[in-house]
């Protein structure tokens, strides 16, 4: 047992879901969402990199020494696995660390809408899980994997940086390559794939031009991809998937996408009120044909009316899920009112209205 270990105790106690160690700082832990300091002296930055480096694999050390940053998977067998971050900073070394639950749960375990279950049957396409960082893409992405392995007789193939849910295959055949030490990136690894046989391949998150064009000419020829973005909704996923190709290369894209998208499932989590815990508002894109025609046509801007007409598909708008939290009681008015986009829906629920000096 390292001594970090003790910390990565603690989290699984008080149920946190993030562990901050900067050295000149006490360790901070994130509980439903809000940081709470733990009892315990200023971390020393010789004694931290020392503590660090004992979990650290050696190559990972070495690229931490190179560049100043380095992801890397974690593990305390029975307990959980940890997503960990080094980086240098003003006053030396510092990690945040990412708990990912051992347990794998599913998707009517995180309750999400049963249309996201059956994302997990189909054929190809591209299926995109959106959110800002913490809003649990990774678990409902897990969620999804988790059903195509207990019912598809599928090669399902996953490239991660770190690898965070580690699924035991059952129906399915399961192969996860980590991004620098399995392969060197992930359009590397993509390229590779299309190469090793899979009916499934979930990309850990489309970072660049390079792997978006990737992922998108995967799920055109046959697979089903699934990945994540860091936007808000499902019509600012579809504007940052055209936007980020050159203006020459973007009509192409625009068709290519309104051909193979099947679904933007975006979500963000907000504090519960009846229980400990966090709740998740998730809003659902399917690509029914009307969609498809508005992608390609280039009027996004009307996805969110399309959300509100396609309640029989499982659609509904990220607004409309927050909306039924607060209505079942389920989170505070004003986390509605702050994660909310139409923000004049919730204004009669709270006692008193911000003023937000950004909309003056």
């Amino acid at each position: 047992m390292t001594r970090i270990d003790a910390f990565f105790q603690l989290m699984n106690e008080q149920g946190a879901s993030d562990l901050h160690m900067i050295a000149g700082q006490q360790p901070v832990m994130r509980i439903n969402g809000d940081l709470e300091r733990i009892r315990y002296g200023l971390l020393d930055n010789d004694a931290l990199k020392t503590m660090l480096y004992e979990i650290a694999p050696k190559d990972k050390i070495e690229v931490f020494e190179e560049t100043g940053d380095v992801d890397f998977g974690y593990e305390i067998s029975g307990t959980a696995r940890y997503r960990a971050n080094f980086f240098l900073h003003r006053n030396g070394i510092g990690a945040v660390f990412r708990a990912i639950p051992s347990r794998i749960l599913n998707c009517q375990e995180l309750g999400l809408p049963p249309v996201i279950r059956r994302l997990a049957s189909l054929p190809n396409g591209l299926v995109l899980v959106t959110g800002p960082t913490g809003s649990g893409k990774s678990t409902t992405l897990a969620a999804i994997i988790d059903e195509v392995n207990r019912t598809r007789k599928d090669h399902v193939l996953t490239i991660e940086d770190p690898v965070e849910f580690v699924h035991q295959s059952d129906k399915a055949i399961i192969n996860h390559r980590e991004v620098g030490r399995h392969t060197r990136s992930f359009s590397v690894a993509l390229r590779g794939a299309l190469r090793e046989d899979p009916d499934v391949i979930m990309v850990g998150e489309m970072r660049d031009l390079e792997t978006m064009a990737l992922a998108i000419e995967a799920s055109s020829t046959g697979h089903l991809v699934l990945s994540t973005l860091h936007t808000p909704n499902a019509s600012k996923t579809v504007d940052r998937m055209i936007e980020v190709f050159p203006e020459n290369e973007q009509e192409l894209i625009r068709n290519t996408l309104a051909d193979n998208l099947r679904a933007v499932v975006s979500q963000t989590l907000l504090k519960r009120t009846d229980q400990s815990g966090r709740a998740a508002a998730i809003e659902v894109l399917i690509a029914t044909p009307a969609v498809r025609n508005l992608i390609r046509e280039g009027k996004t801007f009307q996805i969110p009316s399309m959300l509100q007409m396609g309640k029989k598909y499982g659609m509904q708008t990220l607004d409309d899920a927050i909306m039924n939290l607060l209505n079942r009681k389920i989170i505070h008015p004003e986390d509605a009112y702050s994660k909310s986009i139409d923000k004049s829906r919730f204004l009669p629920f709270l006692n008193h209205p911000p003023a937000d000096f950004t909309e003056v």
